[in-house]
């Protein structure tokens, strides 16, 4: 009889002293597995000293990006002649992720920053005109400078069409693995998959990823476009656009005048045989970064 009363007091013990212990433990919601398994814990943060300015020059130096480089852009609002003043903001969205020769990227969703430079409304013996320029891209914590020429430009519905798969899909289908056709007719055969040009599946010209695509930019020497430029020969975010894309798409009575790579460096100038030259919010375009010539 004793021993059976002192076998349920040291029970009672162990079970005070399991309780309490337990009671002195973070909450795991996840039921035996740790909280560094499921990537909860948080180490010390680092310690940043703050920097000079000289050390802010140096940080913004290092995030330079090599000339030639094609930035994928999406104009954020409308631009008209009738109602844009010089001055005016202008910015656009990075729409891809655009891998740099250093190894780091500049994110999707990043933002280009530039300014409406000259307005001309259309009057008799005059063509409604528009100049912009680009000159900020913010990255990150970054702001840096840039001068950029423009190599393609298209409206909304130009975009849409390159988004959409030509045939439905199917039952078992997976939609981001269709075929496409981007804005000049490169075909791009599912997420992941090659991109070939309108001459034939042969004819590899880069490969779909997620958001875009990377391709070689080739030149379309019957519009004036470049191929690889500055030595810049790595594959280049092209989003919705074709490897020779060049020019204007889906954007009727409007032309460019100059794509920002003579003249005033980085100024594109756009004009129209319409009263009122209008660019939507949501049009995309393809800017490269000019060489630096200072």
């Amino acid at each position: 009889m004793f021993t059976h009363v002192l076998r349920q007091i040291v029970w009672m013990i162990i079970g005070t002293l399991s309780c309490a212990y337990s009671l002195t433990q973070p909450f795991n919601f996840y039921g035996g597995n740790t909280e560094k398994e499921y990537g909860l814990t948080a180490g010390p943060a680092p310690s940043v000293p703050p920097q000079t300015g000289d050390e802010k020059s140096t940080a913004k130096n290092s995030y330079a990006i090599p000339a030639g480089t094609i930035l994928p852009v999406r104009l954020n609002s409308t631009v008209s002649s009738s109602k844009s003043k010089p001055g005016q903001v202008i910015t656009g969205r990075i729409m891809q992720d655009i891998p740099l020769s250093s190894g780091i990227r500049i994110k999707e969703g990043s933002k280009v920053v530039g300014h409406i430079v000259e307005v001309t409304s259309a009057s008799t013996g005059k063509t409604a005109r528009i100049s912009l320029q680009f000159d900020k891209l913010i990255w990150g914590h970054q702001t840096i400078s840039i001068a950029t020429n423009l190599r393609a430009i298209a409206g909304f519905m130009r975009i849409n069409e390159a988004q959409t798969p030509p045939i439905g899909p199917g039952e078992s289908d997976i939609y981001r693995w269709l075929t496409t056709v981007q804005i000049g007719g490169d075909i791009v055969y599912g997420e992941g998959g090659p991109v070939t040009t309108a001459n034939g599946p042969n004819d590899v010209v880069g490969k779909a990823v997620y958001g875009g695509v990377l391709s070689q930019v080739r030149a379309n020497e019957g519009a004036n476009c470049r191929g690889a430029t500055d030595g810049n020969e790595a594959p280049q975010a092209l989003w919705v656009f074709s490897s020779d894309a060049c020019g204007t798409y889906g954007l009727e009575h409007i032309s460019i005048v100059s794509a920002g790579r003579s003249g005033v460096t980085g100024v594109i100038v756009f004009s129209s045989d319409r009263d009122n030259l209008k660019i939507p919010g949501g049009a995309g375009m393809l800017l490269r970064i000019n060489k630096n010539r200072d």
